[in-house]
């Protein structure tokens, strides 16, 4: 279970890192994506990776 947890704390970092690229326009795959330039996924990515951090930090505390 905390194997799956883990993986799923990554996977919301990592789409949280995406979306904050896609937000400011470093990441703009792919070109059809209405997030490229739009500011609301900034605060929306950085929340998704906090939250996946967070996690990742209870799921080790807990080791």
């Amino acid at each position: 279970m905390r194997l799956i947890l883990k993986i799923i704390a990554v996977l919301a970092v990592l789409m949280g890192l995406i979306w904050i690229g896609q937000g400011t326009g470093l990441f703009p795959y792919p070109a059809s994506s209405f997030m490229i330039n739009q500011s609301p996924w900034i605060l929306r990515g950085a929340l998704l990776a906090l939250a996946g951090l967070v996690g990742l930090y209870l799921l080790r505390r807990r080791a």
